[in-house]
């Protein structure tokens, strides 16, 4: 009995681990296999990234693996469009999708959600179109770009749906009562914990934040195969894992990927295990498995930066914070997109960066710009503390690691390749989506103009223009403050201004690019422990979910009303962005702390 006493929460979270566990292969052992009995060679045909679209969208609830909405990726007789959320082309349409949401790809309907064996209907010629030569019927090479985010219901690709092969509306209500209930018992969590309300009297505590995130493991994987996701993107995810996985090197040269090099060698690994036909039926959950992985990591570098000056109580808090948080889990485990992945790379680099590792913090910064564009917006918090360490070998190890890490990340897909293909690369994927906001929750959002034309004038100048002005302005402040504190973790509060200046005061935003800003927030709270940012962190995590969830589950897309869940959560992302100005000004001549742990009354500062 004493036993049980003194490791009481060991022994519950030791119980809670076995049930997920036991969740988690219960799911993946009922993954349904009966869209996997052709051979890869048919479902895979082609090479060109085609999907052939199964008829009709979700009724209910499908069994894991039989993605009742999904596309598969087709043959080369299917067309080889695809489509994008939140983009601009309004007169697009599904590839393999007719306007009432059935399939229409050559070889016919095709229930099983596998596509059919003939290639009759193949480019006879054998040559690929440029990247991005997308055509709106659905005939031709390329991706075709939808109208907006949201559902894929039948009518078309404008309004709130199109098609039928898009986010899943399944567990829309479970989803967002579990936000609810996660918010109230974290606030709650987080008061006991600061005002040392909250004590743990266990032995050996590191264990339990091991068993803590691999229930959350557990429970994201258990949940992974059954949500079907935002099929567009899965579709992309697919396909390009499938062509990395038959030529890494000549990717780009067979591929019409928009997206940087670095997360191809990701789906090359994945490509690859589902070549063995035991894998096959998991392809959905291994499209999500790096991702949710990457959340685990990210929860538990965010409780280590914080045991440098917290309790273990609030360290732990912070932790499961990250991991079970809404606006994580509905990025990764929902939608399968790859924001948690580009995220962790991000709080790395800044991580290092606050502990003076320029070299390191340079060479994973270059990864996250190698991963997704958005990484060129940390790029002047590098420069800027660069410029403040005064030291020569400091930029000579910035050069060298950059340099270093782009030739290793980039060379092995430049064989055929023109010498400026990774330049062409970026400023396509950059100027793809010209308008004012593109769905996200910001500035020009709140003004109404969601998927207004970024040429548009506005008092005088260009939403473009002005979305540019925003950001030089943000990242001269930044500079500003960054020169004017003697404290290297001005790193974490400058990239989060970064991210959070940008997404809410320039063109272009797209609803996930805040993403970054949740665990960037936490971040900066374990180093500057000052309660205005924990009021950040709950903010931005409701913002982000709030945005994320209108989009997946079809309610905010190019032509939706303007209502109030816009209205209230772009004004709050803008009075986040003013309140973390002046967060920024009075911490930027704080004095940099010992490393000792403060005791956890003593974490919020008055």
């Amino acid at each position: 009995m004493s036993f049980i006493h003194n490791h009481k929460l060991k022994i519950i979270l030791s119980l809670a681990l076995l049930l997920s566990l036991g969740l988690s292969v219960y799911s993946l052992a009922n993954v349904d296999t009966t869209n996997t009995s052709t051979t890869l060679d048919t479902q895979w045909g082609n090479r060109g990234g085609g999907f052939n679209q199964r008829e009709g969208g979700t009724a209910g609830m499908a069994a894991p693996g039989a993605d009742s909405n999904a596309a598969t990726p087709g043959t080369a007789g299917q067309s080889e469009g695809t489509t994008t959320p939140d983009a601009a082309d309004s007169g697009s349409q599904t590839p393999g999708v007719s306007p009432d949401g059935t399939s229409s790809a050559a070889g016919g309907n095709t229930p099983s959600g596998a596509a059919q064996g003939d290639t009759s209907a193949s480019d006879s010629s054998g040559e690929r179109p440029a990247r991005g030569q997308g055509t709106t019927d659905g005939s031709g090479a390329g991706f075709t770009r939808p109208s907006g985010g949201g559902q894929m219901g039948g009518g078309g690709m404008g309004g709130n749906s199109f098609g039928g092969a898009s986010a899943s509306r399944d567990y829309g209500t479970p989803l967002a009562w579990y936000a609810v209930i996660f918010a109230v018992l974290f606030i709650a969590a987080f008061y006991y914990t600061l005002r040392g309300k909250l004590h743990i009297k266990e032995h050996r505590k590191t264990m339990l934040v091991g068993l803590l995130l691999a229930i959350g493991l557990c429970l994201k994987l258990a949940a992974a195969p059954w949500i079907s996701g935002y099929q567009s993107d899965i579709n992309f995810f697919k396909t390009w894992a499938t062509q990395a996985a038959d030529s890494l090197s000549g990717f780009y040269l067979n591929s019409t990927s928009d997206y940087p090099p670095l997360y191809m060698y990701v789906l090359y690994l994945t490509g690859k295990i589902v070549t063995l036909p035991a894998a096959t039926p998991y392809f959905m959950t291994l499209i999500k498995l790096p991702s949710i992985l990457a959340d685990t990591a990210t929860a538990y570098l965010l409780y280590k930066a914080a045991r440098r000056y917290f309790s273990f109580e609030t360290g732990l808090l912070i932790a499961a914070f990250y991991m079970f948080n809404p606006a994580v889990l509905i990025n990764a485990t929902f939608w399968g997109q790859v924001d948690s992945f580009f995220t962790l790379i991000v709080v790395s680099a800044i991580w290092l960066l606050c502990q003076r590792k320029y070299g390191w913090a340079t060479a994973v910064l270059t990864l996250s710009v190698l991963m997704k564009p958005q990484g060129i917006i940390y790029v002047p918090v590098l420069f800027f503390a660069t410029v403040r360490s005064g030291s020569l070998k400091a930029w000579l190890k910035a050069a060298g690691a950059g340099i270093l890490t782009l030739l290793i990340v980039v060379l092995p897909f430049s064989s055929g390749q023109s010498p400026l293909w990774l330049y062409t690369l970026y400023t396509g994927t950059v100027n793809e989506y010209p308008f004012a906001s593109v769905n996200a929750y910001n500035l020009f959002a709140l003004l109404g103009d969601n998927y207004t034309e970024s040429s548009s004038t506005l008092a005088f100048l260009s939403y473009h223009d002005w979305g540019m002005i925003f950001i030089v302005l943000t990242t001269l402040f930044t500079g500003w403050m960054y020169l004017r504190s003697k404290n290297a973790a001005i790193a974490a509060l400058g990239a989060l201004l970064q991210i959070a200046g940008v997404f809410t005061l320039s063109s272009s935003m797209h609803e996930r690019y805040l993403f970054p800003a949740a665990a960037l927030t936490l971040l900066a709270y374990t180093y500057w422990r000052d309660k205005r940012l924990l009021w950040l962190v709950f903010g931005f995590s409701t913002t982000i979910f709030l945005n994320t969830y209108a989009v997946y589950y079809g309610t905010l897309s190019r032509g939706s009303a303007y209502n109030f869940t816009m209205f209230a959560a772009s004004l709050l992302n803008l009075a986040m962005c003013v309140l973390l100005v002046k967060i920024m000004w009075d911490l930027s001549r704080k004095k940099e702390l010992n490393e000792t742990q403060l005791p956890a009354a003593a974490a919020v500062s008055s």
